[in-house]
């Protein structure tokens, strides 16, 4: 892994703050071989049940997925996520890194993130919306009449 240092900003979007993380990260390609990539994960409060995951690869690119809050978190200390995203930890003893894996029709990649500071910001967008309060905000009565239209 690489050892520049995360790059966390927060920045206004509305009435919320906006967080965005920038991590230096690794495209596992086999055994022994490895790519750089830069990866932006961004965090908006008016839709916090995901985050969005920007894969920006040299010459190539720039991949976004979105991937849920709690699915990100819970994969840094045990297996989570089925289907399209999969994460989990590393072994702990070696580095303090998670494996994401993503796959489509016409693709996977497995990377290689790293755990202290992915930890860290994901706190942040908990302190920004908890656990749990996710969907408070919604006006039911309006989601349901759209749904009925």
């Amino acid at each position: 892994m690489s050892g520049n240092r995360p790059d966390v900003r927060a920045r206004r979007a509305g009435s919320y703050d906006s967080l965005e993380l920038i991590l230096d990260i690794e495209r596992v390609l086999d055994v022994s071989a490895r790519q750089p990539i830069r990866a932006e994960f961004r965090f908006d409060p008016e839709s916090p049940l995901v985050v969005c995951v920007e894969f920006l690869i040299a010459g190539g690119p720039r991949v976004m997925w979105r991937i849920g809050r709690d699915l990100l978190h819970q994969g840094l200390y045990s297996v989570s996520g089925f289907g399209d995203v999969q994460l989990w930890p590393s072994r702990p003893e070696v580095r303090a890194t998670a494996r994401l894996q993503l796959t489509s029709r016409d693709m996977a990649a497995l990377f290689e993130l790293p755990v202290p500071p992915l930890a860290e910001w994901l706190e942040h967008t908990y302190e920004l919306v908890p656990a749990g309060h996710e969907l408070t905000e919604i006006d039911w009565d309006v989601a349901t009449a759209d749904l009925l239209q």
